[in-house]
């Protein structure tokens, strides 16, 4: 028997909305305690795309799940280098938003 996959989605779709709270706040680039929170924050939400069912993934092919899994690594390990709080805003609004919808579709 395989875990429930939607306690996942239902967190992913939480840390984006604490993602979105903690942008209201100030500018992530501009204040390193935000920065933190929302790379805390990402971390978790990357950490929860693994467990959605890989057939789930495949029927929302147009969000990158290998690279949201990858990012993950990156934010813990460190593999890069220094992370750019640019580079993370911008991540943050290109994929978060479809990430969202997606999800929400995934539980409707």
């Amino acid at each position: 028997m395989s875990k429930d996959w939607r306690p996942y989605a239902h967190h992913i779709l939480d840390t984006i909305a604490k993602v979105r709270r903690i942008q209201a706040r100030g500018s992530i680039v501009e204040d390193d305690i935000l920065y933190d929170a929302v790379l805390r924050n990402l971390q978790t939400l990357s950490e929860a795309t693994q467990s959605i069912p890989e057939d789930l993934k495949l029927q929302y092919s147009h969000i990158p799940w290998r690279e949201i899994s990858g990012f993950r690594n990156i934010l813990v390990h460190n593999y890069l280098g220094d992370i750019d709080p640019h580079t993370v805003s911008s991540v943050i609004e290109k994929h978060l938003e479809p990430l969202r919808v997606s999800v929400e579709a995934m539980l409707e």
